[in-house]
């Protein structure tokens, strides 16, 4: 059974950092692109950032750009998404997906999905 498991939410103080992490079971991603999209209450989910397969080439949304920082480590079949100077606004459920082939900020692009993992980041 392939799973997407998120780890590394919680609660945070507007300005301060999380590690999102994302470990994968059941087949090896690594030729495959892993993404991060996120959802807040009564709005749409939205693309994040991702990593190519490689882990070359990083691509994120304009309003996590400069803060936000995409990894993998393909021999522990995980990916990783470092978030710092965070703003309440960045309060959401988070998302790890993957994909094959290049990066897609489209959500239905993605083929396997984790379960979620919440980020609350407080005034």
């Amino acid at each position: 059974q392939v799973r997407l498991v998120e780890s590394g939410g919680g609660l945070v103080q507007a300005g301060g950092s999380l590690r999102l992490s994302c470990a994968a079971s059941g087949r090896t991603f690594s030729n495959y692109v892993r993404a991060w999209f996120r959802q807040a209450p009564g709005k749409e989910r939205e693309f994040v950032g991702a990593i190519a397969s490689s882990g070359g080439s990083t691509y994120y949304a304009e309003s996590v750009k400069g803060r936000f920082t995409s990894s993998r480590d393909n021999a522990k079949n995980t990916a990783y998404l470092q978030m710092n100077s965070l703003k309440p606004e960045d309060t959401a459920d988070y998302y790890c997906a993957a994909k094959r082939g290049g990066i897609a900020t489209d959500w239905n692009a993605y083929d396997y999905w984790g379960q979620g993992t919440q980020v609350t980041v407080s005034s």
